[in-house]
């Protein structure tokens, strides 16, 4: 474990959780594809909203900051994207639609989605403290 992994438990602050319904998506996905990870790159459209991928399946870099776990599987952000999403606390959630061909839940009339909240001031000091999350060379997904 990390130092930063360290400070962060300790504070107790995760920069990422997911709704009951989207849990159960992931439980069904992993049944039917096995360890995934989740990838939320920017830009509009689809770019803007949470990829799943199988696990092995999209490499992550430096460029690439990891926000935490989802149903126990890796979720990352394009580190730009970060830099807008830094002081939020990203919540994965799942709605009815069809979202991008590549992400897995896609075939199921179903697409996850991107809420938030704003930290809180101690919330923020406490991450700050902590240093910067890790990127995906120092957190790879696999």
């Amino acid at each position: 474990m990390t130092t930063t992994e360290t400070v962060r438990q300790t504070a107790n602050i995760s920069r990422v959780s997911a709704t009951p319904e989207a849990i159960n998506l992931i439980t069904k996905l992993m049944a039917m594809h096995g360890p995934l990870m989740f990838h939320q790159s920017g830009g509009c459209c689809d770019g803007s909203a949470p990829m799943c991928y199988p696990l092995k399946e999209f490499k992550v870099s430096a460029q690439d900051v990891f926000m935490g776990e989802i149903g126990g599987q890796p979720l990352y952000m394009g580190k730009s994207q970060f830099e807008y999403w830094q002081h939020t606390h990203i919540i994965i959630d799942v709605v009815p639609g069809r979202g991008s061909g590549f992400s897995l839940e896609a075939p199921e009339g179903v697409r996850f989605l991107t809420r938030s909240r704003i930290f809180t001031d101690a919330e923020n000091d406490a991450l700050d403290a902590s240093g910067p999350p890790p990127n995906g060379i120092e957190r790879p997904a696999y």
